[in-house]
């Protein structure tokens, strides 16, 4: 009966969290485009580039929610197989900068990660949708125009990646949390709680370790490692 109860908790969480974190995009996008439809005579070039751009964010906001509906499916069924080849650092982050698009061009990503850094093995394309899922919650939550940080470094045979960001931090409360499935601090449920779910699988498929935490000067900082294995396969 127990477990009957947790997976009735589990599929309400879920259908909540579809039901508002889908349905918001879909409805912005369909506001642009009645907009579009019964003004575009009335509006000028700028406002209906304006109009399309705040589309194609919604759109992509869409696409990445239901790209984490699929992973945590996949890691829920045993399906995730890893490719593991050795990448350069920078190489993953500049992937995840160029996945968030605009945030990029607009300078409020900082990057700190020395040239001399080993490549890593890992999973390419997993390690950079953990990575985006983890930079777009700091930009969400940082504030605007607030700077995010993105610090690599090795740290006892593994490369550590962090993402700090200048926002209001996690809750106390909130920091056991904040890698469970379905779990959002935020107040007003901008989020279905599988992003840094979906970190948390990928990162320790790799044998690596993800933590949160808050910065003493403000903000908080999720950070995970990626084990550099030598010859014959030791760390």
């Amino acid at each position: 009966m127990e477990l009957d109860t947790v997976a009735v908790e589990l599929q309400r969480a879920l259908l909540n969290s579809v039901s508002h974190n889908l349905r918001a995009p879909l409805a912005s996008i369909i506001g642009v485009l009645d907009s579009l439809m019964e003004d575009h005579r009335l509006l000028d070039e700028q406002t209906k580039l304006e109009l399309l751009r705040s589309a194609r964010e919604e759109a992509e906001r869409l696409n990445r929610l239901v790209g984490n509906l699929l992973e945590m499916t996949r890691l829920e069924g045993g399906a995730i197989h890893l490719r593991i080849e050795p990448w350069e650092v920078r190489d993953v982050i500049n992937a995840a900068l160029t996945h968030l698009g605009d945030h990029r061009a607009s300078g409020l990503v900082c990057v700190d990660a020395p040239l001399d850094l080993p490549p890593a093995p890992m999973d390419f394309a997993l390690i950079t949708q953990a990575l985006v899922n983890i930079l777009d919650n700091a930009l969400k939550y940082s504030g605007n125009c607030q700077r995010v940080d993105i610090i690599a470094r090795m740290e006892e045979g593994a490369v550590r990646i962090a993402v700090a960001d200048h926002g209001r931090g996690i809750a106390e409360k909130d920091l056991p949390r904040v890698f469970e499935k379905f779990y959002s601090g935020a107040p007003q449920g901008t989020g279905m709680g599988l992003g840094l779910s979906i970190c948390k699988g990928f990162v320790e498929a790799h044998g690596g370790s993800i933590r949160a935490e808050n910065h003493e000067r403000g903000g908080a900082v999720i950070s995970f490692t990626l084990p550099i294995r030598k010859a014959g396969g030791a760390v």
